[in-house]
């Protein structure tokens, strides 16, 4: 009957040559009686589920037990059908049919698996080229900052910087043209990732410590280098970004000029977050007036900002990745409360444990969910805090 139907029939006289026949040539439906001499049929479907090989098998039993507990021991073995002697030509060609079907679908899910597979290994490949270009590029990003604390006589500076990512869109520095300057600025650009990077990359050659012809900042004259005024430095990053047609992103800054023999600091603040005054007699306050970021809009322009510093006074400068962290209680951090972190640690901490400390709390508050969702940026001057 299976011959005359058009199926390619292998025929064994025992399970030991079926056996056989199914090492050689894999095939898509077995047939077998239950009961046979020597080994029955249950043994060879078990036996028939245990050999190597890929796609599957449809098993149909022939038997004439039709009790549940015969049937139960044939689905334990692995058959999936049963055939009740004697067979009917219908009921047959149904069971095969039902059998085609499954091997069918079999098929063509182990070749959509296949497929799945080849390209989850081309992704992983691409991944992990991607993954070490990424770990190389967060080594050269941390080359922008190569020290996180230096002295200048009396007062120090500390830098700190935690990318949410592989690399990250801020950027905290410091250059000094002489003994009794001191120029630092934090930045923000807008977005996340590599395209922030590379900008962050752009902007740092344009404010270069170890290169002062590349440092906008810096103005050349007869007796050498001299600060650039904050609100200058910040329309002429402006004046380079905004009409490049292939930058889209803008930058927030606090960028400031010091003179360290007077206290007198002057900065500029182009939409990043006002920066904190601690003075030395224990008040601390936000300072600042606004301004639009670099980069925005062409026709922005900058006003410069005066601070008279006294000794042991400090000038924290930080991203948003701070206030905007989300603690918790699903609530951000907000200006309060950076103010209530900067003051648990304020009194025990200076210099770069300083910033360590202050990050330290922002993680202990931070969401465990949610997590860093923004880069988290800070510098602090310090004035007048240290013996000669």
């Amino acid at each position: 009957m299976l011959g005359n139907w058009g199926f390619e029939v292998l025929q064994a006289e025992s399970g030991e040559a079926a056996l056989d026949i199914c090492a050689r040539t894999a095939p898509d439906v077995v047939v077998s009686d239950w009961m046979m001499p020597g080994m029955d049929g249950l043994e060879l479907c078990r036996r028939f589920r245990d050999m190597p090989g890929n796609g599957y098998g449809y098993f149909i039993l022939l038997t004439s037990k039709s009790e549940k507990e015969a049937v139960a021991r044939g689905l334990y073995a692995g058959a999936d059908d049963f055939l009740t002697k004697p067979v009917h030509a219908d009921e047959l060609r149904a069971r095969i049919n039902a059998g085609a079907r499954v091997v069918s679908m079999e098929r063509e899910l182990s070749e959509k698996n296949r497929m799945i597979s080849d390209t989850l290994a081309k992704l992983q490949s691409v991944y992990d080229a991607i993954d070490a270009d990424l770990r190389q590029a967060r080594r050269i990003q941390e080359a922008l900052v190569p020290h996180r604390v230096a002295r200048f006589g009396t007062s120090r500076m500390s830098l700190l910087l935690k990318p949410c990512g592989h690399v990250g869109g801020d950027l905290v520095g410091m250059f000094s043209p002489d003994a009794d300057h001191l120029g630092a600025y934090s930045i923000d650009v807008s977005g996340h990732g590599i395209t922030s990077a590379l900008v962050t990359a752009r902007v740092a050659g344009y404010l270069s410590s170890a290169f002062p012809d590349q440092n906008l900042a810096l103005d050349r004259g007869q007796d050498g280098y001299g600060l650039r005024a904050p609100e200058d430095l910040a329309q002429l990053l402006n004046d380079r970004l905004a009409p490049d047609p292939g930058f889209s992103e803008y930058l927030t800054m606090l960028y400031f000029n010091a003179n360290l023999k007077t206290g007198q600091v002057r900065m500029v603040q182009a939409g990043h977050p006002p920066p904190l005054l601690l003075r030395a007699g224990g008040e601390v306050t936000f300072f600042g007036t606004g301004g639009l970021p670099v980069g925005l809009i062409e026709q922005a322009r900058y006003d410069g900002q005066d601070l008279l510093l006294q000794p042991g006074d400090r000038l924290l400068l930080y991203s948003d990745g701070f206030t905007e962290a989300v603690l918790k209680d699903g609530t951000m951090l907000g200006e309060e409360g950076l103010l209530r972190l900067v003051q648990s640690c304020v009194e025990s901490r200076d210099g770069p444990e300083f910033l360590d400390d202050l990050f330290w709390r922002l993680s202990a508050e931070m969401s465990t969910e949610v997590g860093m969702l923004d880069d988290v940026s800070a510098a602090l001057f310090e004035y007048d805090v240290l013996q000669t």
